[in-house]
């Protein structure tokens, strides 16, 4: 899987975009695009990542996501039958106008904007406001949908109930090289993660040596190397537990760890109970 740049065909009679996703799976690889993105899960779960960041998703999931912000979400299979679905509005910050956002009355939407440099979950009285905005953009004519996005953005800038996902990827200093480089190494991860990865290689992928790796590593996340892969692994196989399906060593083997008795005792270390308990 590699970081996509995700180049969006805009309707020139529009000056945002608004989608309707009704898919057999959400499986898009870890993107990237200059569009803020406001993602709502309507039916499905999964694992959504945000920059360095893995968390479970369901049902009503709402996010905000800033510019250049590399993201997926991987939904959990689901029978034949059934599908996974999101409505997704994107728009770029000038998506008003040069100079717009210059305006004194803006300040509140700019901070928005640099705040979601970020991610931020949504929740709360403004969640239930900003969905019954979103359902009604696909009802109305172009002036009161151009309307309603001010609303919604009006909403989220206001809020106090706003959670950054990661502050870690809002620190960084995003030349156009470290952002590839970061999209490079997080996009390869998410898809082997559960798979044995060597320093060398990991390293071969940033483009750097080992030591050199190791430093640029600890310097973007504030973790070792190996603090994020087991974060991303002892999430994953949290949804396999909630599952109830297969034994706590099959859960661990199909989490990416080779010894049974470390996995139990690094969940219980960072879940704070034991994978039996959880």
């Amino acid at each position: 899987m590699k970081a996509v740049l995700e180049k969006l065909n805009q309707d020139i009679t529009s000056s945002f975009l608004f989608r309707k996703f009704e898919l057999s799976a959400f499986d898009a690889p870890f993107h990237f695009h200059p569009e803020f993105e406001l993602t709502h899960i309507k039916k499905g779960e999964g694992q959504r990542y945000v920059g360095t960041q893995v968390e479970d998703f369901e049902a009503d999931d709402l996010v905000f996501l800033g510019s250049n912000l590399p993201h997926c979400w991987i939904s959990k299979p689901v029978p034949e039958n059934q599908t996974v679905e999101a409505t997704v509005v994107q728009f770029k910050r000038d998506f008003l106008g040069e100079g717009f956002l210059e305006l004194p009355e803006m300040q509140k939407i700019k901070d928005l904007f640099t705040y979601s440099n970020a991610g931020l979950k949504i929740s709360g009285k403004g969640k239930i406001e900003i969905l019954t905005e979103m359902e009604l953009l696909e009802e109305k004519d172009e002036y009161p949908k151009l309307l309603s996005l001010m609303k919604i953005l009006g909403i989220l800038a206001s809020s106090n109930e706003l959670v950054p996902i990661d502050r870690s990827f809002s620190s960084l200093k995003h030349s156009n090289n470290e952002t590839i480089r970061f999209q490079r190494v997080f996009a390869y991860l998410i898809e082997h993660y559960r798979e044995e990865i060597t320093l060398k290689k990991i390293a071969e992928v940033a483009h750097l040596s080992p030591t050199s790796f190791c430093r640029y590593f600890k310097t973007i996340t504030g973790k070792t190397f190996l603090e994020i892969i087991n974060e991303y692994r002892i999430q994953y196989a949290c949804q396999l537990l909630k599952k109830n399906e297969l034994s706590v060593s099959q859960i661990a083997f199909e989490s990416g760890f080779n010894d049974v008795p470390y996995f139990n005792k690094l969940f219980k270390k960072m879940k704070g109970v034991s994978p039996l308990g959880y």
